[in-house]
This record gives structure tokens, C-alpha cells and sequence, in this order.
């Protein structure tokens, strides 16, 4: 019998992250603490597509979303197998939405932490999109709609940053954190742990700062299918920090 798999959000930061074996390393020591997953399914900040869609079900090239990084980036390789069961499993627990299905491939918003979470690229993957029309409550429905997938030994992964504000970034080595970055990331940090699922599917009307600290929020989004998906559980926070002074590393375990 599987067994039951947390579900989990990770702020996957910059691209570098994939060659940043020391930025890396706290996700390395969070794959080795979590149960062995007998497949991952993955929500990303960087795929928003209505209905829901399922991406690939077999091996493909990566999407490399982004410009202006080094060359070894693009040379980056994580041949997952892919889980046609698990696609055939979440077109089954979502029938009333009608999911597609698509041969996409994997954007860095799933592939970069996985590089450090389950570097071997052995574990079954599937990513779905993230519906762009979905309300944040929508959003953490679907996650819930999904958590049966946990019982079966499925880890349901989010990715994206708490804070995500391009414009703020700060790339000196030793940059501040700025006040308005900090107070975003406690106060969601403080209804996680609450376990405030109302707060939080009101996060666009009670958040402090929002249009600073993420002024699209589909960095955040992401968060909420992992919340919904984990609302039965207790919440722990594996990895905080800063990156580039206002991108918050916080990532967070449900159950």
C-alpha cells in the first residue's frame, strides 16, 4: 500500500537555482526527509491555461521559459518518466471539469527545485495547468478535489515565490529585505499555520502590500492548490529565506 504523501509548495525562485547547488540544498535535504512519492503531480506559476489542462505523459524536451541567463542553463536536462496512469487518475477526480489533455512539456517552475528535490529524475510526473479564470476559493478547491491523490502515494507539488515582484529585485549579494516584502510573508505565513483557510482565499482583499509583493500573483496562486490539497493536515515551513532581497524561498509542508 502507498504510502500517504504531504502535499507541498516551493518558492522556486530564480532559473539559477537549477545550477546553484548551494541554494539548492535545502530542497536536496527536503526530498531525502519526505516518503519516497510513487508519482508527483505538479502546479505551476508558470503555466496558466484554461479549462484545465494536463501537460505531457511521456518524456519531452523542457521549456525553457526565460532569456538573458548563461548557456549551461539551457543545457539543463530532467528526463522524468512520465505517469499516463496519473493523468488518467486526475481526469477521473475532476469529470465535472472536463480536463484536456496536451503534450507540453515541463516549464522551470516545475523543473528547477526538482533538480535538487529528486535529482535522479526517477519519480513518474505530470504537470497540470493552472486556470487562469479560477478565483483563489476555486483554486483551493481544486485542491481539495484532488487530495485523494495523497492516499495513493502522490505528492502534489506547487511552485512558485510568496513574494514575486521582478521590479523589486535587488541583486547585490547582501540585499535588504524590505519591510513591505516581510510583512506580506508573515502574514501569510501566520495564516498557514493558523490553518485560516478563509483568510487566505481572501488573501487579494486582507493581504498587507499585495500589489507590491506580487503585483500579478501567479506566483501565489500556486500555493492555494497545495493548501486545499493539504487542508486536512498540520503546516510546517521546511525552508524560509530571501533571495535578491524581496523573493521569499518560504516553502511549506502540509500534513
Amino acid at each position: 500500500m502507498a504510502e500517504r504523501m504531504p502535499s507541498l509548495f516551493v518558492g522556486h525562485g530564480a532559473p539559477l537555482l537549477a545550477l546553484d547547488a548551494s541554494l539548492g540544498e535545502p530542497l536536496r535535504r527536503l526530498g531525502e526527509e519526505l516518503p519516497r512519492p510513487r508519482g508527483i503531480l505538479a502546479v505551476s506559476a508558470h503555466w496558466e491555461d484554461s479549462p484545465l489542462t494536463l501537460g505531457t505523459t511521456e518524456p519531452r524536451e523542457l521549456i525553457y521559459d526565460f532569456s538573458g541567463f548563461p548557456e549551461a542553463l539551457y543545457r539543463v536536462r530532467y528526463p522524468a518518466p512520465g505517469a499516463p496512469w496519473l493523468a488518467d487518475r486526475v481526469i477521473g477526480l475532476l469529470k465535472d471539469r472536463a480536463p484536456m489533455r496536451s503534450q507540453r512539456g515541463l516549464d522551470h517552475g516545475v523543473w528547477t527545485p526538482l533538480l535538487h528535490l529528486y535529482p535522479t529524475a526517477d519519480v513518474p510526473l505530470l504537470q497540470i495547468s493552472m486556470p487562469r479564470s479560477d478565483s483563489s476559493s476555486e483554486l483551493f478547491e481544486l485542491g481539495r478535489a484532488l487530495a485523494p491523490l495523497r492516499d495513493e502515494g502522490v505528492l502534489i507539488l506547487g511552485t512558485g515565490n510568496v513574494t514575486h515582484n521582478l521590479r523589486k529585485l535587488d541583486w547585490q549579494e547582501d540585499a535588504a529585505t524590505p519591510q513591505w516584502a516581510k510583512e506580506f510573508d508573515l502574514w501569510i505565513a501566520d495564516v498557514l499555520a493558523r490553518r485560516d483557510w478563509a483568510a487566505l482565499v481572501e488573501y487579494p482583499r486582507r493581504a498587507p502590500h499585495l500589489a507590491l509583493a506580487q503585483p500579478t500573483d501567479d506566483h501565489l496562486r500556486p500555493l492555494l492548490v497545495a493548501a486545499g490539497a493539504g487542508s486536512d493536515g498540520p503546516v510546517s515551513f521546511p525552508i524560509v529565506g530571501w533571495e535578491y532581497g524581496s523573493l521569499s524561498r518560504r516553502s511549506v509542508q502540509f500534513g
